[in-house]
């Protein structure tokens, strides 16, 4: 593997704790060893997968992180309703409770648990908040989905998944309701994930949106699981995924590297800046083709 590049891996699979499994090992990085580890999911929903992380993904995240050495694991997230509804309605709560996950509502946080950034040449002219167990984690873990975003963030991947660690509406502003509504969504999308990093990103792309999103939409059949610790590399090799399967005007028209999410995100040094910095790695013989035919995608830009 080059060192100087971002390693993207890519298991072709139909199976989540191998997917899990095989992207981590192909990837042969462990940041967790030692830590205490917290996990962001894709909760914004309880909607059926692709609308919101597997819970057999993320039982089988939480077991290989255990087994990677943890000190610690937690779970942060803010759902759209209520976070612990969304929770209760995935049936998610009782398994982390057996998995030893200590989960962290980011709705029961305190006023002063939300720190204010004001970064220079911000599309976020007020600034933005991000929850403090975010900012202060040793070792952060994203986990997401592979699907579209049909209210205006095109696509919904690692960087997109971050809008869940600002509030809805904190210290009397909506800051949701303020990104929605902006010409600038996407770039706005980037801009959240500068405050922190990601030590592991993994993409449960087995089924996908192509259409519609984030919640409900057209499916597709990606059957494959990503790995990485870029986020702008991942975002790119999922978009070139969401291209190979036939998506939307929005997905299919730009270039990758011209997709606002991607282009803010590589400005701000959040990652890979083009499709030569990085490098998709197969897990095994039964994944190169699917490698190649996505690699080959990416490489157009």
């Amino acid at each position: 593997m080059s060192s100087t590049k971002s390693h993207v891996a890519l298991v072709k699979t139909d199976n989540r704790k191998n997917g899990v499994k095989t992207s981590l090992k192909t990837l042969n990085v462990n940041p967790v060893r030692g830590k205490h580890v917290l996990i962001k999911p894709n909760f914004n929903t309880a909607d059926v997968t692709p609308g919101s992380t597997d819970n057999d993904t993320l039982i089988a995240l939480v077991e290989e992180i255990w087994a990677m050495g943890a000190k610690s694991i937690s779970l942060g997230e803010r759902s759209y309703p209520l976070t612990s509804e969304v929770m209760e309605k995935k049936g998610i709560l009782p398994v982390l409770d057996k998995l030893n996950v200590k989960v962290i509502d980011f709705d029961r946080l305190d006023e002063k648990d939300w720190v204010l950034f004001k970064p220079k040449k911000s599309h976020w002219p007020n600034g933005f908040r991000i929850a403090r167990p975010i900012l202060n984690a040793e070792c952060l873990v994203s986990t997401c989905c592979l699907k579209t975003h049909q209210f205006g963030g095109i696509f919904t991947l690692s960087l997109k998944l971050h809008v869940g660690v600002v509030p809805t509406f904190r210290h009397g502003y909506e800051y949701m309701k303020e990104l929605h509504t902006s010409p600038d969504q996407r770039k706005m999308i980037a801009e959240i994930n500068e405050p922190f990093k990601p030590a592991l990103i993994v993409l449960d792309g087995i089924d996908a949106f192509v259409d519609g999103g984030p919640m409900t939409g057209t499916p597709a059949k990606g059957e494959v699981f990503l790995a990485s610790a870029d986020r702008v590399a991942i975002d790119a090799v999922g978009v070139a995924i969401l291209k190979l399967l036939g998506s939307n005007e929005g997905i299919m028209k730009p270039k990758i590297f011209e997709q606002e999410q991607i282009a803010r995100a590589a400005e701000l040094g959040l990652g890979a800046s083009s499709p030569s910095e990085i490098d998709v790695i197969p897990a095994d013989k039964s994944s190169q083709d699917y490698r190649d035919r996505v690699a080959e995608v990416l490489s157009k830009g």
